[in-house]
C-alpha cells in the first residue's frame, strides 16, 4: 500500500487557526483517501502532519496539484515550511484504515543506510508480531520519494503513561527492540502526534 504523507509546518500560535481551515477544505482535496490530519505536540513542533492513502500513484499528483493550486489548503497564510513524500508499507503490514487508536500517536522516523531497507524489513517481519501483542503498530512503511531511505513507523497509545509503561515492559521482555535493528541505522527521531478532531484515524 501508498501512502501519500504531508508535513505542514506553521508559525508558532497558528496551528488551531490552521486545523480550523483545513477542517474546511480537505473534504474537498481528500475526500475519502484522508486517513490522518495530526499535530505535533513533543518533539518538533507547530506541525501537522496528513496521511493519505495512494491507491492509484496518478491520483497523488493530482491531489498534490490541486493542494498547490488551492493555496495549500486554504493554509498558505500560516505556513512556513510544507514536504510532502510517498511512503510503501512493509508487506507484512495490513492497510491503515479509520478509527479509534489513540489519541496519543508516536511517529519515529529513522533513516536507514543504504543497504538497511532488505535486512530491516525481515526483522520487523520476525519480531513484530511479539511486540503487538503488547500494543498495535499502525504503520512501517518507507520512502520511495524525498529523502531516501527513510522508515516511518507509528504507534498508537491510550495516554503517555501508557506508552511509557509498554515500552519498558516489551525492552523487559525481550520483545524489543529486534536485536540487530539499531546497525541498520544512521539517524532518529521521534515525535508524538495527537489528532485533530476531524481525523479519520483518532
Amino acid at each position: 500500500m501508498h501512502y501519500d504523507v504531508t508535513i505542514i509546518t506553521v508559525r508558532p500560535g497558528t496551528e488551531q487557526k490552521a486545523l480550523a481551515r483545513l477542517n474546511e477544505t480537505l473534504p474537498s482535496v481528500a475526500g475519502d483517501e484522508l486517513l490522518a490530519c495530526w499535530y505535533s505536540d513533543i518533539g518538533s513542533l507547530n506541525r501537522i502532519l496528513l496521511i493519505h492513502a495512494a491507491p492509484d500513484m496518478m491520483r497523488v499528483h493530482a491531489d498534490r496539484e490541486k493542494i498547490l493550486r488551492s493555496g495549500n489548503l486554504g493554509v498558505g497564510e500560516y505556513i512556513v515550511g510544507t514536504s510532502m513524500d510517498i511512503y510503501v508499507s512493509f508487506p507484512f503490514m495490513l492497510p491503515m484504515t479509520a478509527g479509534q487508536y489513540g489519541p496519543v500517536f508516536e511517529v519515529r522516523t529513522y533513516i536507514l543506510k543504504p543497504d538497511g531497507l532488505p535486512a530491516t524489513i525481515e526483522l520487523w517481519r520476525k519480531w513484530v508480531p511479539g511486540r503487538a501483542r503488547l500494543s498495535p503498530l499502525l504503520a512501517a512503511m518507507h520512502s520511495i520519494a524525498g529523502t531516501v531511505t527513510r522508515f516511518v513507523h507509528i504507534w498508537p497509545y491510550a495516554s503517555l503513561e501508557e506508552r511509557v509503561r509498554l515500552r519498558a515492559k516489551a525492552v523487559a521482555d525481550k520483545l524489543w527492540p529486534p536485536p540487530g535493528g539499531p546497525d541498520h541505522l544512521t539517524a532518529m527521531q521521534s515525535n508524538i502526534y495527537l489528532p485533530a478532531d476531524f481525523s479519520p484515524m483518532r
